[in-house]
């Protein structure tokens, strides 16, 4: 029996979200953190939580219904997750936002 969440044809919810928390954690890894380091292998993680993002919208559905509600919540917390790597990514290069005078 093929488990269907690892099928990429089909809707998976699951899939989308471990997918998305999963780059959150490993650019969390990646960026050091509190002292923010600059690596470009953050585009990984921030290609995988776009991918994760996009298989999540795949799953919404064209009436409203309580799982169509849940679907937009979890698109939200994609985005907010995605805005957070997209930060770690960019800001150890604009040395203009913490330089101090």
């Amino acid at each position: 029996m093929k488990q269907s969440i690892f099928n990429p044809r089909n809707r998976s919810l699951i899939r989308g979200n471990v997918l998305v928390l999963a780059s959150l954690g490993i650019a969390l890894l990646l960026s050091d953190f509190p002292h923010n380091r600059a690596t470009p292998l953050l585009i990984l993680p921030a290609i995988a939580a776009i991918a994760g993002t996009i298989d999540t919208v795949r799953c919404m559905q064209p009436r409203w219904s309580f799982y169509h509600g849940g679907v937009l919540l979890c698109i939200y917390m994609d985005l907010m997750a995605l805005c957070m790597i997209l930060f770690f990514l960019f800001y150890p290069y604009a040395r203009w936002i913490a330089s101090s005078q």
